[in-house]
């Protein structure tokens, strides 16, 4: 990870982790839960918006009022609305989504619940993905939840990754592996 990425990083999971605690204390996580998932995907349907977070050109106080406005129009709950504030009076606001990300995980773990990284040749059908979420859970000993992609260039099979564990059984790799071992013959 490049040292801006992890500084990055470091930053929003300071932030969510305040965020947690202070909802966790108020008894209020399900609507932690609520205003995660409708920031994302704000976020993600608005380029503008983004735009308005990472932007250096735009003021601290008018990032502030922007921010203020969504929230408020979104209506988050009053913590989340103080951190955004806050974030934007100390010029984070471009951490938001590494924040989201990271509360996403902290949420789930609170639930007993783990995300795994799902890459795939094709896309998986229903039956698929609850074999797979079935098998992930008889050896995590917790619930699952898959993230799938599709991803071509893996010819075929999966690249699994929960945490720091990946599993790859992509026909891709075992060419890669095939290849390698060819090179040691010659």
């Amino acid at each position: 990870m490049s040292e801006p990425a992890s500084i990055s990083t470091g930053i929003a999971a300071r932030y969510a982790q305040a965020v947690f605690e202070l909802s966790r204390e108020s008894g209020d996580l399900k609507s932690l839960e609520a205003d995660v998932a409708a920031l994302d995907e704000t976020l993600k349907g608005s380029a503008e918006l983004r735009g308005v977070l990472t932007s250096p050109v735009i003021s601290r106080d008018d990032q502030g009022r922007a921010i203020a406005a969504v929230a408020a129009k979104m209506g988050l709950s009053q913590t989340v609305q103080n951190v955004l504030s806050l974030m934007a009076s100390k010029r984070r606001l471009f951490v938001v989504p590494q924040m989201i990300a990271t509360l996403r995980d902290m949420l789930a773990e609170e639930r007993g619940e783990i995300t795994a990284e799902v890459r795939s040749a094709k896309a998986l059908t229903k039956t698929q993905s609850d074999k797979l979420a079935a098998t992930l859970k008889a050896s995590t000993g917790k619930d699952v939840n898959l993230d799938v992609t599709v991803d071509d260039a893996l010819i075929g099979g999966l690249v699994v990754k929960i945490g720091s564990q990946m599993i790859d059984t992509s026909i891709r790799a075992k060419l890669n592996a095939l290849q390698n071992t060819m090179k040691e013959v010659r």
